[in-house]
């Protein structure tokens, strides 16, 4: 009698539990993590190599299984999009993750999405994505600067804090963040900065906040145009018009800039020196290049500042555009989205300046 009752008691105390654990789950915010490859993704052959490795090899399940602490901040489910290193993906890609990204975030049961990416292009995805996507709900971009199987890798907690802040009320509205080294950057601002070192990404401006402890510390917003209040939507883009770069250095010929100029692109970044210097000899091939109808958009190689408007060059005269303080990738990005609504050179420089 004593045992069936104290039987009775613990099944009884293990319902409750269970009861308790499942509301503990309803209760919490629902993330979504889109995974897409790269070194967060990534092994190496030995726990000493961090930086000898393969990328995009550890499917979202088992990042997701590795990492029993998310279940503590977040209900969260995993898609596999791409399992890509992040140089090799395309603007395919880009529009593909958009479009989904923007899908998920039009469902009431998602209230945060994650995407893990490669570092090698991360900021022009977060970027593309801070350009195209219309919500208010958090939309996070993590990758890792050395593979899981690494000593001191870096992807576990860099996973961690981006569900956190994906699955917190205070990050909505931000645009599109990326969070590194317990840093929260803007998407549109942040650069990689350095290949070897786990603080590789850096904003001129600073983060935007940083999370300690699962605590997100903001510190400043972003004031440039960004997700619900961009002019662009990816829901009605299906194609992104092609845009080159080309780079200025010391004895640069026009070779590049001719080639670029004749292969059916849609704009040209050139990404000069200092204040987006030109040399000489190449002013009359970029005359040309704009001559064609080809938009010119003078960036600058230095990390950072910005190219100052008719400073360097007379941009009114030619009808180029400057890229503000957007790196020539990024300034690549805004010019191929641009490009989707407009080829006027007026409205080109409106638009880089208001995002």
């Amino acid at each position: 009698m004593f045992i069936a009752s104290r039987f009775r008691a613990m099944a009884g105390a293990a319902a409750l539990l269970a009861a308790a654990t499942v509301a503990h789950a309803q209760s919490l915010p629902n993330v979504v993590i889109l995974a897409t490859g790269g070194t967060i993704a990534g092994a190496g052959a030995s726990a000493v190599n961090s930086a000898t490795y393969s990328a995009a090899k550890v499917p979202v399940d088992k990042l997701i299984a590795g990492l029993p602490e998310l279940s503590k901040v977040a209900s969260v489910r995993g898609e596999q999009v791409f399992q890509i290193a992040s140089e090799s993906l395309t603007n395919d890609n880009l529009v593909t993750l958009a479009k989904r990204v923007s899908a998920l975030s039009k469902q009431a049961d998602v209230d945060g999405i994650v995407i893990t990416h490669g570092t090698d292009t991360l900021e022009e995805t977060a970027y593309f994505l801070t350009l195209t996507v219309h919500t208010p709900k958090p939309i996070i971009v993590v990758g890792s600067m050395r593979p899981g199987t690494a000593l001191s890798a870096d992807g576990a907690l860099n996973l961690f804090n981006a569900v956190n802040v994906a699955a917190s009320k205070d990050a909505g509205g931000r645009g599109v963040l990326v969070t590194m080294n317990d840093e929260i950057q803007s998407g549109r601002d942040v650069s990689k900065t350095v290949n070897i070192k786990t603080e590789a990404f850096k904003s001129q401006w600073g983060p935007l906040g940083m999370i300690v402890e699962g605590r997100n510390y903001w510190f400043r917003a972003p004031v440039k145009r960004h997700t619900m209040q961009s002019e662009f939507n990816i829901d009605s883009i299906d194609a992104l018009p092609p845009v080159e770069i080309a780079l200025g250095y010391e004895g640069v010929t026009p070779v590049a800039i001719n080639a670029l100029g004749a292969s059916g692109i849609k704009a040209l970044v050139h990404a000069g020196t200092g204040n987006g210097s030109v040399a000489d000899r190449i002013v009359p091939h970029l005359q040309k290049v704009r001559a064609d109808g080809i938009p010119v958009i003078r960036s600058s190689r230095v990390p950072d500042g910005f190219v100052i408007r008719n400073a360097e060059q007379p941009d009114d005269k030619y009808d180029w555009v400057v890229a503000h303080d957007l790196r020539p990738q990024k300034a690549r990005i805004l010019a191929m989205v641009a490009l989707t609504k407009t080829k006027d050179t007026k409205e080109l420089q409106r638009i880089f300046w208001e995002y």
